[in-house]
C-alpha cells in the first residue's frame, strides 16, 4: 500500500477487520467446544481451516490485488464459510468482515452483489438453525447496509488520498521547476548585468586610454620615453581585447552573433526543419535592447513556440517586436486549436501547459511588465508581453 497521510487510518481499519474476523472465528470454535454436539467435531477443524485460509490471504491475495488469485482465494474462503454456517449458526456473524473483503476485492458493483447474496445466505442460515425472527432478518441487512456505506466511503477516501498524493507530487515537481527557472533567470540577468557593466566602464575606459595614448604617440613621435607610451597603449589594447572577450563569454550563446532578431530567426528555421511549423519573425535588427531584455524575450519566445508545437497543433506562428518611446510590445501568435484561458489557470495534475504559462508570467512580472493571453478554442492564441521602454545602452 502506497504511504500517504491517510495510511494510519487505512491500517487501523484493516487491522480492526482482521481482529474482528479472528475473534468471530474463535467464538465459533469456543461455542462448539463448550456446547458439544455431534457437529462440533466437524465445526472446530473447519473453523481452524477457515482461519488458516484467511491468513493465507495476506500471501495469495495482496500481491495480486483484486486480480485472479485474490478472487480464487475469496471464493474458497466463502465456500468454507458457507459450509461452517451450515453446521453452526454462530458462523453467520462472520459475514460482516466478509462484506469488506467482497467490496475490496470485487469492486463496487460485483462487491455489492456479493454483499447482497451473502446477506441472504446469512439470514437463511439463522432462520434454519434458530427459527425466523425479526432480529435474525433485520440484523444482517442492517449490517450489510452499514458495511456498504463504510466500504464505499473507504474507497472514496482511498481515491482522494491517491489524488492528493499525486497533487502534492505535482506541486513539489512544479516548485522545483519554478525554482530552477527562477535560478536560471537570475543567473542570466546577472551575467547580462556584468556584461553591461564591463562594457560601460572597463571596456570604455580602456578604449579611451588607448585612444589618448595613441594621440600622444602621434603628437610627438620623437619625444623621450616614447617606447613607454607605446607599451602602455599596447597593454591597454590587450586588456580591452580581454574585456571584450569577457563580454562575449557572458552574453548568451544564442545572442552573440546577430542579437535578438538573429536568434529568433534561427529559432524559426529550427522549428520549420524539425516540426514543419512556419514561424515568421518581424523584429528589426536596428532595435537595440539591453542584454537582459533580449535574453528574457528570447526565453519567452522559446517557451511560447514550444507550447505551439506541443499543444496548439498550429501550422503558422508569428513573432513580432514593436518598440515606441514608452513601451515595447512582444507578441507570439499562432493559428492553432486555441484553448480556454480560464482552464489555463487550472493547477490540477497533468496541466503542464499551465505551468509554462505561469513561468512566463513570473518572468514578465520580474521585468516589470504585463502578460496577456488572447485565445479561445478553435481560433488560435496570441501571447502579448508589454514592457516599459528603457534607454538603450
Amino acid at each position: 500500500m502506497t504511504h500517504t497521510a491517510l495510511t494510519p487510518v487505512f491500517v487501523g481499519l484493516r487491522t480492526g477487520l482482521h481482529a474482528l474476523f479472528v475473534a468471530l472465528a474463535v467464538l465459533v470454535i469456543a461455542r462448539a467446544a463448550l456446547v458439544w454436539s455431534p457437529s462440533s467435531a466437524i465445526v472446530i477443524p473447519l473453523a481452524v481451516v477457515l482461519l488458516v485460509t484467511y491468513a493465507l490471504g495476506g500471501i495469495l491475495a495482496q500481491p495480486a490485488g483484486s486480480g485472479g488469485r485474490g478472487r480464487v482465494w475469496l471464493g474458497v474462503l466463502t465456500l468454507e464459510w458457507v459450509g461452517l454456517m451450515w453446521l453452526s449458526s454462530d458462523a453467520a456473524y462472520l459475514v460482516f468482515p466478509l462484506f469488506f473483503l467482497y467490496l475490496h476485492l470485487l469492486g463496487r458493483w460485483w462487491g455489492s452483489a456479493a454483499v447482497a447474496a451473502s446477506t441472504v445466505l446469512a439470514v437463511g442460515a439463522l432462520g434454519i438453525h434458530g427459527g425466523w425472527t425479526v432480529g435474525g432478518v433485520v440484523g444482517p441487512f442492517v449490517g450489510a447496509c452499514v458495511a456498504l456505506l463504510i466500504g464505499l466511503g473507504y474507497q472514496a477516501l482511498a481515491l482522494e488520498a491517491t489524488q492528493r498524493e499525486a497533487l502534492m507530487k505535482e506541486l513539489l515537481d512544479t516548485r522545483g521547476q519554478l525554482a530552477a527557472t527562477e535560478h536560471e533567470s537570475g543567473v542570466l540577468a546577472e551575467r547580462a548585468r556584468l556584461a553591461r557593466e564591463i562594457h560601460d566602464t572597463l571596456a570604455q575606459g580602456l578604449s579611451s586610454i588607448q585612444m589618448l595614448l595613441h594621440a600622444a604617440e602621434r603628437a610627438d613621435p620623437g619625444r623621450p620615453g616614447l617606447e613607454h607610451i607605446q607599451l602602455a597603449r599596447q597593454t591597454a589594447a590587450a586588456n580591452l581585447a580581454d574585456a571584450r572577450r569577457f563580454i562575449q563569454e557572458l552574453t548568451p550563446p544564442e545572442l552573440d552573433d546577430q542579437g535578438l532578431g538573429g536568434a529568433l530567426r534561427r529559432l524559426a528555421i529550427s522549428q520549420w526543419s524539425t516540426h514543419g511549423v512556419d514561424v515568421s519573425v518581424r523584429v528589426s535588427d536596428t532595435i537595440t535592447l539591453p542584454m537582459h531584455l533580449q535574453t528574457a524575450l528570447l526565453r519567452i519566445a522559446q517557451g511560447a513556440i514550444a507550447n505551439v508545437i506541443q499543444h496548439a497543433h498550429a501550422t503558422k506562428a508569428t513573432i513580432t517586436l514593436d518598440v515606441d518611446h514608452e513601451t515595447m510590445r512582444f507578441t507570439v501568435a499562432d493559428d492553432g486549436t486555441g484553448f480556454d484561458t480560464l482552464e489555463a489557470q487550472d493547477t490540477r495534475p497533468g496541466r503542464s501547459d499551465s505551468f509554462g504559462l505561469q513561468a512566463t508570467r513570473e518572468r514578465v512580472h520580474q521585468l516589470g511588465g504585463t502578460l496577456t493571453v488572447d485565445s479561445a478554442p478553435g481560433r488560435g492564441t496570441t501571447l502579448t508581453v508589454t514592457l516599459p521602454q528603457e534607454d538603450p545602452r
